[in-house]
């Protein structure tokens, strides 16, 4: 009956046909381009860069090593080739408000010439200006202007003075100003004649002083009027002298640009502040400078207000950008304000302003890691904002967190036209659409990659595709077909199932370059499939020290096994662990205690806090069991003790149910187990047998412990049928089986699995577990 359940050697695994391909290397093959078996994705893809309308971002989902980052900015580059270059960006002096620099947008690649033209013009007329006041005509009317207003102050000085000499005061012109002077006998008193004064004498002449101050008020207001008048006329002179020549240099770039109305706007501007600040060019540049000043510093600093911060310069651009943002901090992401220092203090001015990968990526894509921006939260809600205002503000961070700034700026916002792509995990995007309001309504695309694919022709006629490609891209040596067998038999064994292939194409990679390696030693043109094995085995052998010391015990007996024999309550589960990048099975001895009391199972595990819940939850299911089948008339009145021997870490998952399950009836019937059989699988409240992940490695990992204590014949595993299609075991493995030396079974239900284990059926397993509870239930009257 035993043989019913055995497998053949050909159900171990499913082995590539070499009659499928048609080449003989790789080098044969036609390049590949795109994706392999991610439809899904592929059409969430296509979806989310075509829709324009707003709120339909995208966010790329699965696992790492599946091709969706380079997938994603391939497409991205696809669709961007067929949207036009964006406009440049400029901040310009804001004249109305010069802490609010102004952004305009031009023509793309045209702001690269506007600054050189307007920078280049503003130079010249600094050139210019001060040779048109060199000229015979402009110094002959500004002395006009300063006789006629030298000849009003005289006069003025002169009724000053008429008066003055009435209170005993005359005053006299000096550099700074006019200075009062006491009078005594009609002459300027000298310091002795002052000191000469009586204190009666000075209270007079101060107070003689004041009155003169109140009747002399209104001239001193010509005066100062006469003054203002001069500056004024000078003022409106020098003006007049260079307004055509300052008029004629804007009025060109005005012809040349006179289809952006901004730009006119600011043209205008520009013409009308230079007049005004005609005197800032009388002097002309500045040349000389020392080692640490910048021209610029030594320069009078006012002339910035007329040069061009080019922000945004896409002259290079020949379509939509497509940025890859690695970094996005707050500044990397929304752009900056730089500063410097001037006299110990932070200033800064609208040329130190920069750009972000928003700016960018404006008018095109923007790609990013989501963990790299959620480590930066304020980056993610200023990115939220962007999306939702459909404009950019540059803020200082300091200011955004409330602290204080020494100087600052407050740039006009840019308006913002971005399709943002965010490569994440299925638990981060699970995790924001649940608890954050504006990802739902922003990322409203969802693009995810699955791990594997059907293993049909089409897509191992892809993967071939691929796999040459990415030989040819990379230098690499073609495969033969037989290298291409044994690749994509490894994917099978990737994706843990039989029908299907492994999509993370960055294992299958990281096999290429190390088969390519061992090629290389042996000096091979091409790649076998003798190189894809070694590369495979080199790989695991890098990993594998735990395991390997892990088997060292089982052989030297540190932990115990038993591979032969029978006993009661015990049985050997297999459990899956993992270091690293490594994963094997482990066999651990179970047993399982039946005595009298109340007590239900008592799980040593969950007692002593080394239980995870998915495993509190199988042993729960064994109760439902048990109840089902031994306790529908009266309580089973039994205490039933579990626990895994030797094991000091948590145990979780629930694939040792049934291995428990078979141990508690083994003592309940007081029927031996087989010690040489592992067993593993999960079992639900009706018995039957549901399947577990690992199964290869658990099979291989029991048959590691059998080989090193000596191969019997006897040994094997036992595994849920429906596990069949998952396995992929190794070539070693599937040879030993096809010989004898080791078995693997397969079952459906749990009388199945103890018929292997005791050779009992379930009649005779049940009478003889109820005849034990007889003599093992409490007497109720005993309580």
């Amino acid at each position: 009956m035993i043989n019913n359940f055995r497998l053949q050697s050909k159900q171990l695994t499913k082995k590539c046909d070499l009659d499928e391909f048609t080449f003989e290397t790789t080098a044969e093959l036609k390049p590949f381009k795109g994706i392999i078996g991610q439809p899904r994705a592929n059409n969430a893809l296509h979806f989310g860069f075509q829709i324009k309308e707003k709120g339909y971002h995208i966010y790329v989902a699965g696992m790492a090593g599946t091709g969706k980052a380079s997938f994603t900015d391939s497409m991205a580059r696809e669709f961007a080739k067929e949207e036009p270059v964006p406009s440049d960006w400029i901040y310009v002096y804001n004249f109305e408000k010069k802490e609010s620099p102004q952004a305009i947008s031009l023509a793309p690649g045209s702001g690269k010439a506007f600054k050189e033209e307007v920078e280049g013009t503003v130079e010249e007329l600094r050139k210019l200006i001060p040779e048109t006041f060199k000229g015979m005509e402009y110094e002959s009317r500004r002395s006009d202007f300063i006789r006629i207003a030298n000849q009003k102050k005289t006069q003025i000085l002169k009724k000053l003075n008429e008066k003055s000499a009435e209170y005993g005061f005359m005053y006299s012109p000096t550099e700074k100003g006019l200075f009062s002077i006491a009078l005594k006998d009609n002459r300027p008193m000298n310091e002795e004649d002052f000191q000469n004064l009586s204190v009666e004498e000075r209270e007079k002449m101060m107070i003689k002083y004041d009155e003169l101050k109140l009747v002399t008020i209104d001239d001193f207001n010509k005066l100062r009027e006469t003054d203002e008048e001069l500056v004024q006329g000078i003022k409106d002179l020098d003006k007049k002298i260079v307004a055509d020549l300052v008029r004629f240099n804007i009025d060109r770039l005005i012809k040349h640009y006179k289809e952006n109305e901004d730009i006119v706007k600011y043209l205008n501007e520009l013409e009308e502040d230079i007049l005004e600040n005609v005197d800032r060019f009388k002097n002309g540049p500045i040349n000389n400078f020392s080692f640490f000043d910048s021209p610029k510093d030594k320069e009078d600093s006012f002339f910035v207000r007329y040069s061009i911060n080019l922000f945004i310069d896409n002259s290079n651009l020949k379509h939509a950008p497509v940025i890859n943002e690695s970094n996005p901090i707050y500044y990397n992401l929304m752009g900056s304000i730089e500063y410097r220092s001037q006299m110990g203090v932070l200033a800064t001015d609208f040329t130190r302003i920069k750009p972000g990968s928003l700016h960018l990526a404006n008018g095109g894509y923007l790609i990013f890691q989501m963990k790299e921006i959620l480590s930066n939260p304020i980056s993610w809600e200023m990115l939220k904002r962007a999306l939702k205002t459909d404009e950019i503000n540059i803020e200082n961070q300091n200011k955004l967190m409330g602290y204080a700034v020494t100087s600052s700026l407050k740039p006009e916002p840019i308006p913002l036209d971005v399709k943002v792509i965010i490569i994440g995990d299925e638990y981060i995007y699970n995790m924001l659409y649940a608890y954050d309001d504006d990802f739902r309504k922003l990322f409203k695309i969802k693009a995810d990659f699955d791990i594997e694919m059907k293993k049909d022709k089409s897509n191992i006629e892809l993967m071939t595709e691929f796999i040459a490609t990415h030989c040819q891209k990379n230098k690499l040596k073609p495969l033969d077909r037989t290298a291409v067998c044994r690749l994509i038999e490894y994917t099978s064994r990737l994706a843990e199932h039989q029908n299907k292939m492994s999509t993370e194409f960055n294992k299958i990679v990281e096999i290429l370059y190390e088969s390519n390696f061992w090629a290389n030693m042996e000096s091979s043109d091409i790649i076998t499939d003798r190189h894809i094995q070694k590369a495979i085995d080199e790989k695991i052998y890098r990993s594998n020290k735990y395991e390997e010391k892990l088997n060292e015990m089982f052989e030297e007996e540190t932990i115990l096994i038993d591979l032969d024999g029978e006993k009661v309550g015990q049985i050997n589960g297999l459990a899956v662990l993992g270091v690293g990048d490594h994963v094997f099975g482990k066999p651990s001895r179970i047993t399982a205690s039946v005595y009298s009391g109340e007590e239900g199972i008592i799980n040593i595990e969950r007692e002593s806090d080394q239980s995870g819940k998915h495993h509190n939850k199988g042993v729960l299911i064994l109760s439902g069991y048990l109840g089902q089948n031994y306790a529908t008339k009266k309580p089973l009145g039994i205490s039933i003790s579990i626990g895994f021997e030797q094991n000091y870490s948590i145990i979780d998952g629930d694939s040792a149910s049934s291995t428990e399950l078979y141990a508690i009836l083994s003592s309940m019937a007081k029927v031996p187990i087989k010690q040489y059989i592992a067993v593993t699988g999960s079992v639900n409240q009706r018995g039957e047998i549901q399947p577990i992940g690992g199964v290869n490695e658990k099979i291989e990992g029991f048959y590691e412990i059998c080989k090193k204590k000596g191969l019997t014949g006897i040994q094997g595993v036992m595994i849920p049928k429906k596990n069949v299609k998952n396995l992929m075991l190794k070539d070693e493995v599937i040879q030993s089986v096809n010989e004898g030396k080791f078995n693997i079974y397969a079952i459906e239900h749990i009388d199945e699995g103890m018929e292997i284990l005791t050779g009992l059926k379930k009649d005779k397993l049940d009478d003889l577990i109820m005849e034990n509870l007889k003599t093992m239930q409490v007497n109720p009257s005993c309580k």
